[in-house]
């Protein structure tokens, strides 16, 4: 069994994970996902309700069911990475199944006349937020090695700390190396035990300038991505309706994080006069995370119009993240080299504050044969906060959120058709970057369309929709090997919901 190590170096935490800011707006961004009607018109439910996603969307909107229901949904997720990396291409497909919502509203009337409350609606479901799996290949040849990844960790540290004291194991200074210097001395060590990098001058024990052992040259990369895990949450909502016009509702929202990252940099070489020909290099990243937020929001009808407003407080999320590493290396003199740490580096539990939503939304409804729904909501990413109680200073990461990350508009449209028992819809999206240089991570645009029939008691829908992104890998932010590649990521879901009147 593995060693477990707690970490309480402010310097690890932040030199491992605070420059990757994709993690933070990860955590912070929820995508369109839920029952087949919802997706089929983009999410644009703002102003209309009557849908257990919409629910999550504008808590008023529970409120609008004129009788009990429940449904259930199952999707599928297609991801294609078209990915560029030294000019050359490769394309990578993953497929996932996903129970993505699940739940059930309680509508109780009033008799008699309708004055002030005439109904109250009470609803506990789940709604899936995001899909975290996710596998690509990204494979390229660079004149940039791995190797400077560690040789970037090693300046300023002197030989005779990297080497090993006698009687000391390497799993034990591994370990104290983490506890005790932080991140980047640990990640020397690493390489150098590897015999990844060498002393510039290995006779001198206060030495503190290294060397590759990979040289120059050119360098065949193949790095493997794997991830796994959703994101989730759960609602107990409260809803009225008054006066036969005006809806309000509130949720109280129970949010999980389960997120694994498993990588491998895979790195090859033919230059002539150096030791080490091949390096594996691998990560592997367990998250998990608990969080609260509320919501409240209201819908006013007057005739065919319906209109929306609703607000979503900041979320606060508890994060637990363990990292392990190991390298396996060849060497022309020594052969095979394996550095695999018995190590897990359990981090200190930190907080996450993601911005909180204003989401205003308009509809048309067209009698009893369609309607046409437009939302618009607003946040700002640059509100994003790290925060700790185990002492661990975030105020660095901060600011660079602050600096780099910005307001998020995200525009949504939906329309539906009835005819007969059938009805037919279709949904546009889009949402900005929430980075300002919107390279990092780019706009992400969404067309959907869906279609649903209705028997009795009976509800089936199914809906299909796809969305297209692009953005910058960067496999080590700001670790002095810069490298990264253009990603083209375009997700395709089939959605199939189950709906019954209770």
């Amino acid at each position: 069994m593995k060693n477990i190590l707690l970490i309480l170096s402010i310097c690890f935490i932040q030199l491992f994970y605070a420059q990757d800011l994709s993690d933070a707006f990860r955590y912070g961004n929820t995508e369109i996902l839920g029952t087949a009607r919802y997706r089929g018109m983009a999410g644009a439910f703002g102003a209309l309700g009557g849908d257990l996603s919409a629910i999550h969307n504008n808590p008023a909107g529970a409120a609008v069911f004129t009788n009990s229901f429940g449904s259930f949904t199952l999707g599928s997720v297609n991801k294609q990475n078209d990915i560029l990396y030294s000019n050359d291409l490769t394309v990578n497909e993953a497929v996932d199944w996903n129970l993505n919502q699940f739940g059930a509203v309680l509508v109780y009337r009033r008799d008699g006349e309708r004055k002030g409350l005439n109904k109250i609606a009470t609803a506990l479901s789940y709604h899936q937020t995001a899909d975290n799996r996710n596998n690509y290949n990204i494979l390229g040849r660079s004149n940039t090695s791995i190797n400077q990844y560690f040789l970037n960790e090693a300046e300023g540290i002197t030989l005779s700390q990297l080497d090993l004291q006698n009687g000391q194991s390497f799993d034990r200074a591994y370990a104290e190396a983490g506890e005790r210097q932080g991140f980047g001395f640990q990640q020397a060590l690493l390489g150098y035990e590897a015999l990844l990098i060498d002393a510039v001058d290995p006779d001198d024990p206060n030495n503190t300038s290294y060397v590759s052992n990979t040289g120059s040259g050119n360098f065949d990369q193949d790095y493997l991505f794997n991830s796994s895990g959703i994101n989730g949450i759960m609602s107990f909502n409260i809803s009225g309706e008054f006066y036969n016009s005006l809806y309000l509702g509130v949720n109280l929202n129970s949010h999980f994080i389960e997120y694994n990252r498993s990588t491998s940099f895979l790195e090859t070489n033919t230059n002539p006069g150096v030791p080490i020909r091949d390096i594996d290099f691998r990560n592997n990243i367990s998250t998990t995370g608990s969080g609260v937020s509320a919501q409240i929001g209201g819908i006013y009808k007057s005739g065919n119009i319906r209109l929306g407003l609703s607000f979503d407080t900041p979320t606060i999320l508890f994060i637990q993240e363990e990292l392990v590493q190991s390298i396996d290396a060849f060497s022309d003199d020594v052969g095979d080299i394996r550095v695999a740490p018995d190590v897990i580096n359990t981090f200190p539990e930190y907080q996450i504050t993601t911005p909180g939503k204003i989401t205003g939304s308009l509809a048309f409804l067209f009698g009893q044969s369609g309607l046409i729904s437009l939302d618009y909501s607003y946040r700002d990413f640059s509100t994003l906060e790290f925060s700790s109680d185990e002492g661990v200073d975030f105020s660095d990461l901060n600011t660079q959120i602050e600096r780099e990350f910005k307001e998020v508009s995200t525009f949504k449209i939906g329309g539906e058709y009835r005819l007969g028992n059938w009805s037919y819809r279709a949904g546009y999206s889009f949402s900005e970057s929430p980075y300002q240089d919107a390279v990092i991570i780019g706009n992400t645009t969404g067309l959907a369309m869906g279609l649903g029939y209705s028997y009795g008691k009976w509800r089936f829908d199914m809906a299909y929709d796809t969305f297209f992104q692009d953005r910058r890998e960067q496999f080590f932010p700001n670790s002095g090997f810069n490298n990264s590649a253009i990603i083209e990521n375009y997700n395709t879901s089939w959605i199939f919901t189950l709906g019954l009147h209770l």
